[in-house]
């Protein structure tokens, strides 16, 4: 009986399964490129806003703060999109005729919010907290980029699981003393621009975030006039009627000796504020949980 298939067949037979081996792979290559791409991330995009609101203008140009506009970042998981009323406390008096500001004095006369489209969006499976983050030295460029310096704003993180979970296994690259939180040109301690810093208070039962109690400056030299040369700080009254709010004349509740230490790397500096700022392990944060509950 003569054979069904040529001899070639068998060759032909492997190569298809060497064909779809690959073709799978490359599909997969594919689809994790695509995912990660700004396409879909859309990072780098600049959207196209109701008001080109400049940032660069209004911070670097203008000095304002974040916080005057982002009322809530220190205190809600969100920061806050600023109502009308905080564009008119300034455009009631200058460029009060602008075309550009048409939509914004539309807003104010008919109490509509202005349709701003967001530019950092999180899937809605995922739980974010602002407040969290600022008050444990996270600083606003580590996240959202040099906002100061952008015309028109744009993610320039992907805003993607694994970048979340980069800076959670560890976060000591990012973490920052909390007074330069909204400094944009924070660059971190070096040789030439070392960090000292120093715990001025005892935090544990007060109202104060555990972050504030550690101040830190960056100069050349030691703000105490020689390295390991102590001082005296002032721990905050724990009873009395100073806690309540009233005046009282009562001496502080004892005084502590403290000196400053020197840094003149971020890793170094990291690793002291994880431990100040009482910042939970890299396993603890790379946890699930700690985004999706």
């Amino acid at each position: 009986m003569a054979q069904v298939f040529d001899r070639s067949s068998n060759a032909l037979a492997r190569f298809s399964l060497v064909l779809t081996g690959l073709i799978v792979i490359a599909l997969g290559v594919a689809l994790n490129y695509l995912q990660r791409s700004p396409w879909v991330t859309r990072q780098g995009q600049r959207a196209d806003q109701p008001v080109p609101f400049s940032h660069k203008h209004h911070v670097e140009g203008l000095g304002l703060q974040c916080q005057y506009c982002h009322t809530s970042v220190e205190k809600s998981s969100y920061a806050g999109i600023p109502p009308t009323k905080t564009c008119m406390n300034c455009h009631s008096q200058i460029w009060t005729n602008a075309q550009l500001l048409e939509p914004v004095r539309q807003s104010w006369a008919t109490g509509e919010s202005i349709q701003w489209i967001r530019v950092h969006d999180l899937p809605d499976y995922v739980y974010f907290n602002h407040e969290i983050h600022v008050n444990k030295g996270i600083g606003c460029a580590s996240c959202h980029g040099r906002v100061d310096q952008m015309p028109i704003m744009y993610a320039q993180n992907s805003l993607q699981m694994e970048w979340c979970l980069n800076c959670h296994r560890n976060p000591a690259v990012n973490l920052r003393p909390t007074s330069e939180v909204y400094n944009m040109a924070w660059a971190g301690p070096s040789t030439d621009k070392p960090v000292w810093c120093t715990v001025t208070q005892n935090t544990y039962g007060t109202n104060v975030p555990t972050a504030q109690g550690v101040n830190c400056v960056q100069q050349e030299k030691d703000p105490v006039g020689g390295s390991g040369i102590k001082v005296a700080q002032m721990e905050l009254p724990k009873t009395g009627a100073a806690t309540s709010g009233i005046a009282s004349d009562a001496p502080p509740a004892q005084l502590l000796p403290v000196s400053y230490q020197k840094f003149t790397n971020q890793t170094d500096l990291g690793h002291y504020l994880e431990g100040q700022y009482h910042i939970r392990t890299a396993n603890e944060l790379s946890s699930c949980e700690v985004c999706h509950r």
